[in-house]
């Protein structure tokens, strides 16, 4: 894998070439399925960006805290020339118009109105403060790994191989898609 990108390269960096990155959307509170669903267009509209695909949605236990609601999951691939931290603040700012409050909603891995992280930036390796790329657990988490199986399977996890074959070391059980009400 290559070597993390420093912070400062980060900031410098103005993308010429758009890149392919990767994003897992999630919730569990109040009207989960149509907050992730509305994400989809936000993510579409962020500028230098286009959405090259979605998935459908998917009901998936809550993972590390089990005392609470089932989560809506989905995946999306964006093509984007935002340079990495720049991405980082326009799905925060989602994630915001939602009505999430970050540390307001409790504990790590507690329920949420509306998370979304950024999952694969291209090929590249990011350890910076408040992002990771990859994100630490994906290759872990079947309810991420399910939803970007269906759109990206080939995509690279660097140093893990693909997503086909993270999904495969995992246990899927529990991730339904959501049938249409």
């Amino acid at each position: 894998a290559p070597p993390p990108a420093s912070p400062r390269d980060c900031r410098r960096l103005r993308m010429n070439t758009p890149v392919r990155a990767c994003i897992g959307l999630g919730a569990n509170l109040g009207e989960a399925a149509a907050t992730v669903a509305a994400a989809f267009p936000a993510l579409a509209g962020l500028p230098g960006s286009r959405l090259l695909a979605s998935s459908r949605l998917y009901r998936t236990p809550a993972w590390g805290r089990t005392d609470q609601p089932d989560f809506v999951n989905a995946a999306v691939v964006l093509e984007t020339s935002l340079p990495p931290l720049e991405l980082l603040d326009a799905l925060l700012r989602i994630e915001r118009d939602a009505g999430r409050v970050r540390g307001a909603e409790g504990t790590r891995w507690g329920p949420r109105v509306l998370d979304l992280d950024l999952l694969l930036y291209g090929d590249q390796v990011l350890d910076l403060p408040g992002l990771q790329v990859p994100h630490p657990y994906l290759h872990q988490r079947a309810f991420v790994l399910v939803p970007l199986a269906e759109i990206a399977p080939g995509a690279a996890i660097p140093g893990l191989g693909t997503v086909a074959d993270a999904l495969a070391a995992v246990d899927p059980a529990g991730v339904e898609v959501l049938q249409p009400a």
